[in-house]
């Protein structure tokens, strides 16, 4: 029997401050083991939360929190051992194929900090949003287990890790989807959920048992290494298109985006949660093997289609939602069609940077979602404070453009791949629709510099950010290569279709009320009835009535007992 033990394999090679590398002792093998305790730590609060699945079960929840606080504190002492011993992996323990291993780079590291962080405030919100649930403890149990299958998932150093950390994620979630049973709009999004989750389940199965039949082996750090170097395969290839299917199903992209806007009904916390590496897991597989990725042109290209139409779509869909979490939701279909988009582009390391920025700023909102009302209802409002007329938005996309162009040249456009340079025009016609509200007739001069204020420092810190996590991230991550015919026709296509929406959102003060307008408002606000399509191809709509429904014959009292 083939046990996979580094201490007896020899094969390791650590970085020691001083330069000089060779076999680790015991010692440094049991430090690159340090981020499994996360995991484990938040594993044992579950088991004590499950002891105590009733109401207000105080020992359980200080018992979480410090467990979440704990994993805080492993990811600090991660980074120290990272920033001493360079990056490696644990020794992996189990039968090949199917070992277990901690890999400490800075992809694991940035993500196991991510989900500490974001899993501690929300069982710190959950211990007083759910007080008085008769089931409170059990909630906690079942979150606790989703963040240790998150932890578990992030860091892991083996194909047989991944997959498990993978699938035990979405088991997981299912039950807090399925808080409120009773639901028929939980039954149904848990439902559609689970479908799409084991479809994305075989996808990577497939995808782990193509890399082991071409690599030979289930360490990823040698999977990445061979893939950097070697040759293309055609059973590389596939295995890249079967982990995009996989990152596509699970960060719910067109047309399979229907749960993420139907999972509304479970508690609040659970929708802070998704973006604690759960729903944004799609994203971190792609980077995570991003050297397979890049073997395959085919596949990215098929991303960017992918990712930026389910962007665009999401975002319009966004705007014309009446209830804050479901408007909430929807944002977040859009930002990570975004995200798939920027992994389509080779563009891994910004993506990485996109995964921390919205996954900080979607939680805490969907946790503040109580006092958001108004500024959803801004975002929806149908004309801005001042209408510009069609001269002052194109005033308007020129200036942004120049001020992009400026910012640009003092960063240097020379060493930005020309992916990164079509993704920041993208991302300016955002402040173009600002810029164009400052140049309206009616607009006062200090509108005006304010906008343009947000121009200059939108393009500043995105040119900022880009080369932060350039530097950063390299060695860990590739570059982004030349483009192609292909790429260039995808990054046009990109930058002309964003740049329609924008200039057609900041045009629409002006026929907000013709009646087509009126009528793709009402087309977009059901979301083009794909979802319906969807649950109509799924039977979603067959689901068992609760125990507590009505029946037919009962008398009032009754009824409103049984209710």
């Amino acid at each position: 029997m083939n046990f996979y033990w580094a201490s007896l394999a020899g094969n390791w090679s650590v970085k020691f401050p001083a330069g000089r590398s060779g076999p680790p002792d015991r010692r440094c093998l049991v430090i690159y083991a340090l981020p499994l305790i996360a995991p484990l730590l938040l594993l044992i609060a579950s088991a004590i939360s499950f002891l105590s699945p009733g109401l207000r079960p105080r020992f359980a929840l200080k018992v979480a929190q410090a467990a979440a606080l704990g994993s805080i504190a492993v990811a600090v002492g991660s980074g120290v051992v990272l920033w001493q011993f360079g990056a490696g992996s644990s020794p992996a323990i189990g039968l090949a194929p199917f070992s277990f291993a901690s890999r400490l780079d800075l992809v694991s590291l940035i993500m196991l900090g991510l989900v500490s962080f974001i899993g501690w405030v929300v069982l710190r919100y959950a211990g007083t949003f759910l007080d008085g649930e008769p089931r409170q403890g059990a909630f906690t149990g079942w979150m606790t287990a989703t963040l240790a299958a998150v932890l578990l998932l992030v860091q892991s150093g083996t194909l047989a890790q991944l997959v498990t950390g993978w699938i035990a994620t979405s088991l997981l979630l299912h039950q807090l989807l399925l808080f409120y049973p009773e639901r028929i709009a939980a039954q149904r999004a848990a439902r559609k959920k689970f479908i799409v989750s084991r479809t994305g389940d075989l996808a990577l199965i497939g995808a782990a048992a193509l890399l082991w039949l071409v690599f030979g082996t289930g360490d990823i750090t040698s999977i990445l290494a061979e893939a950097r170097e070697g040759a293309v395969q055609p059973l590389t290839i596939a295995a890249a298109a079967l982990l995009a299917l996989a990152a596509l199903l699970k960060s719910a992209q067109f047309p399979t985006h229907g749960w993420l806007t139907e999972v509304m009904e479970t508690p609040t916390p659970v929708s802070a949660l998704l973006h604690a590496g759960v729903v944004n897991a799609g994203g971190f597989l792609l980077i995570r093997f991003a050297d397979v990725m890049l073997q395959a042109p085919g596949v990215l290209a098929v991303l960017v289609m992918i990712g930026g139409f389910t962007a665009l779509f999401g975002s319009l869909v966004m705007l014309t939602q009446s209830a804050v979490k479901t408007s909430l939701a929807w944002s977040t279909v859009a930002q990570m069609g975004f995200m798939i988009l920027q992994c389509g582009l080779a563009l891994f390391p910004i993506a990485l940077l996109h995964i921390v920025a919205h996954s900080l700023y979607k939680a805490h909102a969907f946790l503040a979602s109580g006092s958001a009302i108004e500024t959803v209802a801004a975002a929806r409002r149908p004309g801005p404070v001042t209408i510009p007329n069609a001269r002052a938005v194109g005033r308007a996309f020129l200036l942004a453009l120049a001020i992009y162009a400026v910012i640009g040249v003092l960063f240097g456009f020379v060493d930005k791949p020309l992916q990164a340079l079509a993704l920041g025009a993208i991302l300016i016609f955002g402040t173009a629709y600002l810029i164009a509200q400052g140049l309206a007739d009616a607009a006062p001069w200090a509108l005006t510099w304010r906008t343009s204020l947000y121009s200059v420092s939108a393009a500043t810190a995105y040119f900022a950010l880009q080369r932060g996590a350039d530097k950063l991230l390299i060695g860990t991550l590739p570059a982004a290569p030349q483009p192609g015919p292909l790429e260039w026709t995808l990054m046009v296509l990109a930058v002309v279709t964003f740049g329609a929406v924008a200039v057609a959102q900041a045009l629409f003060p002006l026929w907000a009320y013709h009646p087509a307008a009126a009528g793709l408002r009402v087309h977009l606000a059901n979301g083009l009835y794909v979802n319906a399509l969807f649950d109509r191809l799924l039977g979603g709509w067959r689901l068992k009535r609760p125990r507590t429904a009505i029946r037919p014959f009962s008398t009032p009292s009754t009824a409103h007992v049984q209710e």
